[in-house]
């Protein structure tokens, strides 16, 4: 009988067809996230002339999506603690497919809104848990990289949405794009073979022959014996309560942090929504309008993968605040109108500035706070990040009504870009559990230098 430790073999594994076909897989489902998520955007132009809608009622109506997605990721969070990963996933997709894909059928803003809440259960659950499973198996050398990654595919999934509308709305109608939505569900029995549950699950629930299949494939050098035992890493199960957030000069940055999640939401969802009517108002057709959406959502791949390296290498703070500034002059220069190209460039850096950097911000907060309530804070920001994403789109169809300016409507969203500037950076990064862990590092080995000092002067 021997011990056997998946978290070390996990750990050190090397990458391998395993984690090659749980990347696709992952990759592909987020790719389906951030195109449900866009694709009402895509068609509310169309949707407010044909149900007559005002701009403050298809905003409203863009929100039940959001507003289910906050429920989700609750009410799911917490069920993939009880019944695995897997399970909450294969439910999730089942979910937002489904329902996404029933919205084409919709003859009114009640049914339409009633499918969009629904589908918006199931998108709130599936970015962390997928997260999190890519997370639980990646290689140490990588984990980083490979979430990176997948959540690239989100903003390819918001850039697909307009894209299929150019190319099916004018020949089907607007109805196509949504039941685009439903090819996931073709691919469920697929994902129920292929995706692994997560190796904690399988070893809460004595699953052992399961966890040793799936070791196994991570590393094909191993052999396992049913009476081998499994030697598990047990964490302190303690949860720290939202106050701890509060402790050891954390409150203002948490403030911050909430201040500028709400913001930056507020940023994404409301430009996803508007960004079409808004340039139709500038005098472009509904096709190139959307094309702007696309170069939103190309603006935020590029920006995902570029400022993640500058991040690394000069710090979050450093590289998400002037991010922001620079979204918000885009969007300030955005309303007043101009060359086509230069409207291209400024849409993409808008969506560098907004998507891509709203990415980047949770890596930050993962990374500000002890390992014991990192979970709280990016859970607690999240949440209230969502609630400013649910008044984007209300805000946008607001503006609408008012009968203003142009550039008055784009104005206000740069506005929002500096506030979030601004709160990023009152941030006290001397209080983050990096910097913490590195002032204590140091003063260890200060102390074992003057130590070593003194033993040698007498």
């Amino acid at each position: 009988m021997a011990k056997v430790n998946p978290a070390s073999i996990i750990s050190e594994s090397k990458f391998n067809r395993f984690h090659l076909a749980l990347f696709i897989w992952s990759f592909m489902i987020i790719l389906f996230d951030g195109y449900d998520l866009s694709v009402y955007g895509t068609v509310v132009p169309i949707l407010m002339e044909q149900w007559h809608l005002n701009p403050v009622a298809a905003g409203t109506m863009g929100s039940y999506g959001l507003f289910g997605m906050m429920f989700g990721a609750i009410i799911f969070g917490i069920l993939a603690d009880r019944i695995g990963r897997k399970k909450v996933i294969m439910i999730n997709i089942l979910l937002f497919s489904l329902f996404t894909f029933l919205c084409g059928f919709a003859e009114s803003v009640t049914a339409f809104s009633a499918f969009r809440f629904l589908a918006g259960l199931g998108l709130g659950g599936i970015m962390p848990n997928i997260a999190a499973l890519v997370m639980d198996y990646a290689p140490k050398s990588m984990r980083i990289r490979l979430v990176s990654i997948t959540l690239v595919s989100f903003a390819v999934g918001g850039a697909l949405a307009p894209t299929f509308g150019v190319l099916l709305i004018s020949h089907f109608g607007w109805a196509s794009v949504f039941f685009v939505a439903g090819s996931p569900l073709l691919a469920l029995p697929f994902l129920l073979k292929q995706l692994p549950e997560s190796s904690s699950y399988l070893i809460r629930t004595g699953k052992k022959e399961k966890l040793f299949a799936t070791l196994s494939k991570i590393n094909p050098g191993l052999t396992f014996n049913q009476d081998d035992e499994i030697e598990e890493v047990k964490l302190s199960e303690t949860k720290a309560p939202i106050v701890g957030l509060f402790k050891e000069n954390r409150a203002l940055s948490t403030v911050m942090f909430w201040v500028a999640f709400f913001c930056a939401l507020l940023m994404v969802y409301g430009l996803n929504t508007w960004l079409p009517k808004l340039m139709i108002n500038a005098g472009y057709g509904l096709n190139s309008s959307l094309t702007f959406l696309i170069a939103l959502q190309g603006g935020a791949v590029i920006g995902i993968l570029s400022l993640s390296q500058l991040c690394e290498k000069y710090g979050s703070k450093r590289v998400l605040i002037p991010s922001y500034i620079a979204g918000a002059i885009a969007l300030s220069l955005l309303g007043f109108g101009g060359n086509t190209i230069v409207i291209f460039v400024l849409v993409a850096i808008a969506g560098a500035a907004t998507t891509g950097s709203q990415v980047l911000i949770q890596a930050y907060v993962t990374a500000y706070y002890p390992a014991q309530m990192r979970s709280t804070g990016l859970g607690v920001a999240s949440g209230i990040g969502r609630l400013g994403g649910m008044i984007g789109p209300i805000l946008g169809g607001f503006l609408l009504t008012l009968g203003l300016q142009n550039f008055m409507n784009f104005m206000v969203f740069a506005i929002t870009g500096i506030v979030a500037a601004i709160a990023l950076s009152l941030i006290a990064d001397k209080h983050s559990a990096v910097a913490v862990e590195a002032n204590k590092h140091n003063s260890t080995e200060d102390s074992l230098v003057t130590s070593e000092v003194a033993a040698a002067i007498e």
